[in-house]
Formats: structure tokens, C-alpha cells, sequence
């Protein structure tokens, strides 16, 4: 059973990653799952404290992770268009690569802005504010999920 959970842990942890990047799947909640698994285990014992940090850190992020884009497409003078374009940029941005998930959001932020106003110069300082935030939460999620399987493999190991 041990090996089992180890197993799954592992292949959560590296979904987990993967989640930050994709909008699909939760990349911290899942890094933290793989964790618990591990401490579960017996190749991994976690103290109750590290526990409590690291379910924070991912409840914080995750819920960060709806703020933050919203927030940059709104300091920038965005609406609600240019957030749901840049949702469907990334969606589509996917499909197309790396750089597609970082240029998905911008595109989709701008021409969600340009529907609901017609005003270029706007739509570009509303898609870059989404871009922005959009950035800032993946990198969040990235380190925090880093900072778990950080710890995963450190305990595992030890």
C-alpha cells in the first residue's frame, strides 16, 4: 500500500506542476494532496506544523489565483470582457505551446476589450494589465507547488 501511495503522490506532485500552467487543474491543491499521500506513506512523515503551513500557502494561492488576474486587468482599466478574453486566450493558448499560454491571454484580453469598446489603445493597456496578472498568478502557483514537491522530495529521500 505504501508503494501505492508513493506512486500516486508522484505523479500528483507532477501534475500538480503542470496545473499551474494549465487552467484545467488545480496545480497547488493537487502538489498538496501528493504531499499528504507521502506523509501517509511510510517513506515520509511530515510534521503537523508543515502541514498546517503548506495547506495554507495552498489555500492562499488558489484563492489568489481567481484575485489577482481580475485585479491587473482592472488596474489596468479592464472589464469583465477583457478578463473572460484573456480565460479563452489561455484555453486556447494551450494548444499552442509555451509561448502560446503567455501570448493566449494577452490576445484574448485584448479582443475581449475590443468587443466591449472599440478603442485599441485601451484594449492593449487592459489585455497587458490581465497579461500581468494572469503572470503573477502562475508564478505563484509555481512556487508553491516547487516549495511542496521541494519537500516531497527531500522527505522521501531523507
Amino acid at each position: 500500500m505504501d508503494y501505492i501511495l508513493l506512486i500516486i503522490g508522484i505523479i500528483l506532485m507532477i501534475v500538480g506542476i503542470i496545473g499551474c500552467l494549465a487552467p484545467v487543474l488545480p496545480g497547488p491543491p493537487l502538489s498538496f494532496l501528493g504531499l499528504i499521500l507521502l506523509h501517509l506513506s511510510r517513506f515520509g512523515s511530515f510534521t503537523s506544523t508543515t502541514l498546517i503551513v503548506l495547506g495554507a500557502v495552498t489555500v492562499v494561492v488558489t484563492v489568489l489565483d481567481y484575485i489577482v488576474p481580475i485585479w491587473g486587468t482592472r488596474k489596468f482599466g479592464g472589464s469583465k470582457y477583457g478578463a473572460r478574453g484573456a480565460t479563452v486566450g489561455l484555453i486556447v493558448g494551450i494548444f499552442l505551446g509555451p509561448l502560446g499560454i503567455i501570448i493566449g491571454p494577452l490576445i484574448g484580453a485584448i479582443v475581449g476589450e475590443l468587443i466591449f469598446k472599440d478603442d485599441m489603445k485601451y484594449a492593449i493597456k487592459a489585455g497587458f494589465g490581465s497579461l500581468l496578472g494572469f503572470l503573477t498568478g502562475v508564478g505563484l502557483k509555481l512556487a508553491a507547488s516547487f516549495v511542496m514537491t521541494f519537500y516531497f522530495v527531500k522527505e522521501w529521500i531523507a
